[in-house]
This record gives C-alpha cells, structure tokens and sequence, in this order.
C-alpha cells in the first residue's frame, strides 16, 4: 500500500512542485491532536485501548487537491461503516477526556485521506490510482521534528477485531 502510494506522490511531484511525503510517514488520519501533554499520554493510549472495533477494507481510487491547504492527496471510494464507528467512538472518548482536536473533519464531514504532497501547486491532472487496502490496526503517532523535516513514530499500537472471525469455513 505504501509502495503505491508513494509511487503516485512521486509521480504527481514533477507537475506539481510540492513536497513529496516520505515513505515511512505515509498514513490515514483519524484525528489530529496537536501537542499532547506528557503526563496525558497514559490518558490517551488506556482510552484507544478499551475499543473494541472491527477490521475492514479500503478500496482507494480517489485523488485530489485542496486549495487551503495545498495538498494532493489519495482516498477510498467510501468510508466503510466500521471505519465511521471507530472514528465515532474515538471521537466520544477524546471528547469526554477532554482533549482538544479538529471536530470540523468528524462526523457525515469525515474525509478519511492520505497526504501524497504538501506545499503543493495545483495539478494540472491526477491520473487515477487502484488498490486495496486491509485495515487490523491503528496507531497512535508522535511526529518528531528532525533536520530533514518530520518523522512519525509510533508510540502505542492497537488491533482491530477480524470482522469475519465468527464463521469460519471448513473446505476439503
């Protein structure tokens, strides 16, 4: 998933003169936090750890660009129901711990993306991509400030139930 989406970011860069996302630091936002508070922390990672959410698939096929922020990105052709849900309770918990977050992007707004450039200019096209996606995890991420920009580190990691573990398939 990574290979392709960098693949598209370093393809879209030639037109669009924007910072291409490393790698390592490719990845779907469900929310952004800000500065969080050392002694905060164990807050957060015990409250991402009482979910219990099931894993499901993202079909991306969508690109784009936003003005406001100068971005291209890549995203899935719909936001799976399972997606919604966790991103749904995230969104109570964080609220009622009383951290500080973007609500503009939550809820039926909720625009699960991929950033491929920052810094971007507009393109003058976006050539379609084409994959899957299988979600079983999420992760909380610290961004580190470095001499060569940021890196994404993750600081707790969580699984996601398989959706399908109650019927299993006995074949001969």
């Amino acid at each position: 998933m990574r290979r392709e989406l960098h693949r598209c970011a370093e393809a879209y860069a030639p037109d669009c003169h924007g910072r291409v996302t490393s790698f390592g630091n490719l990845h779907l936002t469900l929310f952004f936090l800000g500065n969080v508070a050392a002694d905060r922390m164990s807050t957060l990672i015990e409250l991402a750890a009482r979910l219990s959410r099931a894993d499901f698939d993202l079909e991306f096929g969508v690109t784009g660009y936003w003005r406001h922020n100068r971005i291209v990105w890549a995203a899935p052709h719909s936001v799976p129901e399972a997606l919604r849900g966790l991103v749904h309770e995230l969104e109570q918990g964080l609220g009622q711990a009383d951290f500080s977050f973007d609500r503009q992007s939550r809820g039926n707004n909720y625009v699960p993306h991929v950033t491929l450039l920052r810094n971007a200019r507009p393109p003058s096209a976006l050539a379609a991509l084409s994959f899957h996606w299988h979600v079983n995890d999420f992760a909380l991420i610290e961004s580190v400030r470095g001499a060569k920009g940021p890196t994404y580190q993750v600081r707790a990691r969580w699984p996601l139930l398989p959706a399908r573990s109650s019927s299993a398939k006995v074949s001969s």
